[in-house]
């Protein structure tokens, strides 16, 4: 006869771990300098209309956060804003354009958006993956609005951030860890703001699946069954 172990096994619940967008819970460091000297120096900008470029995960939401707080702005994303709805986003006088990516917006909608906003005097913060110098549109008067928009970049994270990312990351998690822990998947995975969120994420689904504390033991357990380390 064969025996069941019926012991119940214990499921990793992925549970909503929820992020504070403040000015105070913002990480600095010399990939986002220039970002966030952008967003403190408002409302002295070159332009009325100003882009945060960078990849996933980088802290663009974050920065438009801050300043959305600071100046009052509504926050729209690209692929839902339509041409009836432009004067009513700009009625505080300020607005964040989040994800404008290409292809993911209505090219009218955002050319009536810059128009007014030019009339009203409005300050408008867009960000995205993509510098919209490189868009391909169909309304030329659009691609050219979108060329001039000044753009700021913020670059993948040096090690003191990503240390320090990888800390905020498992304190936003409740996880205690040691800096031991920190110091292996510092030196393992990407330097990305994505790899550094990952690594925590799986980390944690896997301490509570197995029972077992956060360790650097368990680290390289966890990241050798998988073969590598989350990109």
């Amino acid at each position: 006869m064969v025996a069941i172990d019926r012991q119940p096994r214990q499921l990793a619940l992925e549970l909503p771990h929820e992020e504070s967008l403040s000015r105070d819970n913002f990480l600095e460091g010399p990939s986002n300098a220039q970002a966030l000297a952008l967003i403190e120096r408002w409302p002295d900008w070159a332009n009325p209309v100003m882009m945060i470029v960078g990849p996933e995960g980088c802290g663009k939401s974050h920065l438009a956060a801050i300043w959305a707080a600071e100046a009052g702005a509504r926050v729209v994303a690209a692929h839902t804003l339509t041409s009836a709805a432009v004067p009513g986003a700009l009625a505080t006088g300020a607005l964040v354009i989040e994800h404008l990516e290409p292809k993911n917006f209505d090219e009218r909608a955002l050319f009536h958006l810059l128009n007014l906003a030019r009339e009203q005097q409005a300050f408008v913060l867009i960000t995205g993956r993509t510098a919209p110098s490189s868009f391909e549109v169909d309304v030329r008067d659009v691609g050219s609005r979108l060329r001039a928009v000044p753009t700021v970049t913020v670059m993948p994270p040096d090690d003191q951030l990503l240390r320090a990312l990888l800390v905020k990351f498992c304190a936003d998690r409740q996880m205690s860890v040691d800096e031991t822990v920190i110091s292996y998947l510092a030196s393992r995975i990407e330097r990305s703001f994505v790899a550094a969120r990952k690594a925590v994420e799986l980390l944690d689904a896997e301490s509570l699946r197995l029972r077992r504390p956060m360790t650097r033991a368990l680290a390289a357990t966890v990241f050798r069954d998988q073969g590598s380390l989350p990109l």
